[in-house]
């Protein structure tokens, strides 16, 4: 038993396919990359991603979705049947299945094919949801959840996740949670007195996001709406004075997939007892390890343990994601005792070098053995948490020794990074990089920053 309540999802179920390959030039008929030795991988998406997510987090998991018995279908079965319970809707037309061609981990262009829908309700769907603890609808506009709308009217759900093709939430859904763009379009079809902002509101402003999700929350009279600002974290309105919940840290891996991870996370927490704005930070900071672990493609491999996804506080995790999707690691080092502009400046420029950044930062003992006493001025943690809220920082790794050299031999990043002021004969970890193909490099410093002359100008002011 994992003390955690069972879900149940309704929704739109997808076969999602990667075809991923190397493009080094264009056809010779067309400008048109070329990708090259593909590989391909196939997974759930949709309410199949949300559904298989949440029974990842080691929950029991009910799907109701409409699936044929083609290969589509047939597949999806295959994937979803190891890990929770699949019941079935009749459906007219094929499995949705959507194909994305990547070259050097990027989408080039996505393949949609199939339109199938729900045709109809079962009286095995209708006992599933009559005796379900709690719900989440996924709905990307297929028929899933109209064919159940009676039903789920009688049993709001806990989350309600729209999509542009979906109708609106069933009145009493304690939590809506669309994309900023979502949002938006949903907002601008209000009647002119339910949107206070209009249909031309711009996109970006956070007040305008506000009054979106308040104008939503009434209209729908529903408990909560929360609207997904990617990189910015989340907003959340019951209706007034939202709260904003940022991202813990930032990532720039493949987002595909993440708005499922946050439904799914939601809706469990909410079954499990908590209240909504917890329920909404801590799908915030799932979402946020799961781009950062690659996103679904990062599903590929085997499931991974409740509450492991790499994150800043694992920083061998991230490593291993990042290298296992082909991507480069960078790794830069220092005390960071008084975070400056000149540190702020490498870091930006080494995490632009690859796909991900570690920074190495010694303990309070190896600074106080480098500087002398009365250093570190901010301990270990303060130095680790302002690090960390650095945008170009993936994650944060701690050495005790004088030098990084055993956390690098674990490490064992693609590029290490010292500044400027640093001559190519005092980097001893040049060697070791040697050892397994890795590059130190130097990157411009900017003069005049120091920590040591921080703390002079400081002291002199306080004179």
């Amino acid at each position: 038993m994992t003390g955690k309540e069972p879900l149940v999802v309704v929704g739109d179920a997808l076969l999602d396919r990667d075809l991923t390959g190397h493009a080094d030039r264009l056809a010779p008929d067309a400008p048109v990359p070329v990708v090259a030795d593909c590989a391909e991988r196939v997974r759930p998406g949709g309410a199949a991603l949300a559904a298989y997510l949440a029974a990842r987090d080691g929950r029991d998991v009910t799907l109701i979705t409409a699936l044929d018995d083609g290969p589509g279908g047939r597949e999806l079965r295959r994937l979803l049947e190891p890990f929770l319970t699949v019941v079935p809707l009749p459906m007219s037309g094929e499995v949705p299945q959507k194909t994305r061609v990547l070259a050097q981990g990027r989408p080039v262009v996505r393949l949609d094919h199939g339109a199938g829908r729900a045709r109809e309700a079962t009286d095995e769907a209708r006992a599933a949801l009559a005796a379900a603890s709690a719900v989440l609808v996924s709905d990307y506009g297929r028929g899933a959840a109209d064919t159940l709308r009676a039903e789920l009217r009688g049993r709001p759900p806990e989350v309600w996740d729209p999509h542009p093709r979906g109708g609106p939430p069933v009145a009493g859904t304690r939590l809506v949670t669309p994309a900023r763009a979502e949002a938006h379009g949903f907002a601008a079809a209000l009647p002119a007195d339910r949107n206070q902002n209009g249909a031309d509101a711009p996109r970006s402003d956070l007040r305008t996001v506000a009054h979106e999700a308040c104008a939503l929350v009434r209209h729908w009279r529903v408990a909560a709406v929360t609207v997904t600002l990617g990189a910015r974290g989340a907003l959340l309105s019951y209706g007034e004075h939202p709260l904003l919940v940022p991202v813990p840290a930032a990532h720039h891996g493949d987002p595909c997939g993440a708005g499922d991870r946050f439904a799914a996370t939601a809706a469990g927490q909410l079954a499990d007892g908590v209240l909504v704005g917890e329920a909404v930070e801590g799908a915030v900071t799932a979402a946020t390890a799961f781009v950062g672990a690659g996103g679904a493609a990062g599903l590929l491999g085997p499931p991974r343990a409740a509450g492991t996804a790499p994150s800043a506080d694992d920083p061998v995790g991230l490593v291993a994601e990042v290298r296992a999707t082909g991507g480069t690691v960078v790794a830069a080092g220092g005390c960071f005792d008084l975070l400056h502009a000149g540190h702020v400046g490498l870091l930006q420029a080494a995490r632009r070098i690859g796909d991900c950044l570690v920074v190495c930062v010694n303990s309070d003992a190896s600074v106080r053995r480098r500087k002398g006493e009365g250093r570190p001025v901010n301990p270990l943690a303060d130095r680790v948490r302002v690090l960390r809220a650095l945008a170009c920082v993936d994650a944060v790794a701690v050495f005790d020794e004088d030098t990084p050299e055993r956390l690098l031999a674990e490490l064992r990043p693609d590029v290490w990074v010292k500044g400027g002021d640093y001559a190519g004969a005092e980097l001893p970890e040049a060697a070791l990089l040697d050892e397994w193909g890795g590059q130190a490099v130097l990157l411009p410093y900017l003069d005049g920053r120091s920590s040591t002359a921080l703390m002079a100008r400081a002291a002199e002011g306080a004179r």
